[in-house]
C-alpha cells in the first residue's frame, strides 16, 4: 500500500475548516490540527486555518516541554491581522503557563507566562475592532488566575534568591 498523503481541492476549503472547527469543539484537537494541515498543504496561506492549528496544537498542551510552543507561535505570529496576531500570541502564552501549572508547576514558575500573555492582551486591546472585548475578557481571566493564589506563591523562588545569594566574588 502506497501511504501518501491526499491533496484536498481548494473548493473543499471551507467545509474542512468547518469539521477542523467541530473536532476542536469535540476536543479532538488531533484531528483538527491534520484537517488545518491538509488545508494549508492546498492554500497556505489560509488564516484561518493557520489560526485553528495554532489553537489545536495548544488544546493538546499538558506543560512538558514535549508542548509545541515554538510551532504554535510560528502560526499566530504568521496572520496578517496585527490584533489576531497579539492576541493569539497572547492565548498561546496563558495556555502555556495554564498547562504549566495544571502539570504543578509552581506558580513562581509560571508567573512569567502570564505576564507575557497579559502584555500581548494588553497590547491588542489597544487595537481592537469595536464592539470585540476578547482581549480584556482574556485579561480578566489571567488576572483572576493570578489573584486566586496567595501572593507569595508567585514570588516565593525570587525573595528566596534575594535573601539567600551572596554577591558575586
Amino acid at each position: 500500500m502506497d501511504l501518501q498523503l491526499k491533496p484536498i481541492s481548494k473548493d473543499g476549503i471551507p467545509e474542512a475548516i468547518s469539521k477542523a472547527e467541530l473536532y476542536r469543539n469535540l476536543n479532538e484537537p488531533g484531528e483538527a490540527e491534520s484537517i488545518c494541515r491538509d488545508i494549508l498543504a492546498a492554500d497556505a496561506e489560509n488564516q484561518t486555518a493557520l489560526r485553528l492549528l495554532g489553537l489545536s496544537i495548544t488544546d493538546q498542551f499538558n506543560g512538558s516541554p514535549a508542548d509545541r510552543f515554538s510551532e504554535a507561535e510560528s502560526n499566530f505570529k504568521s496572520l496578517r491581522n496585527e490584533y489576531e496576531r497579539l492576541y493569539y500570541v497572547g492565548i498561546l502564552n496563558e495556555r502555556q503557563a495554564k498547562a504549566q501549572l495544571a502539570a504543578g508547576r509552581p506558580p513562581y514558575t509560571v508567573g512569567p507566562l502570564f505576564e507575557e500573555a497579559l502584555g500581548y492582551f494588553e497590547r491588542a486591546e489597544a487595537i481592537r475592532p469595536q464592539g470585540n472585548d476578547d482581549a480584556i475578557l482574556r485579561w480578566n481571566r489571567c488576572v483572576r488566575i493570578l489573584q486566586s493564589r496567595l501572593g507569595s506563591d508567585w514570588r516565593k523562588l525570587i525573595e528566596a534568591i534575594d535573601t539567600g545569594d551572596s554577591p558575586p566574588i
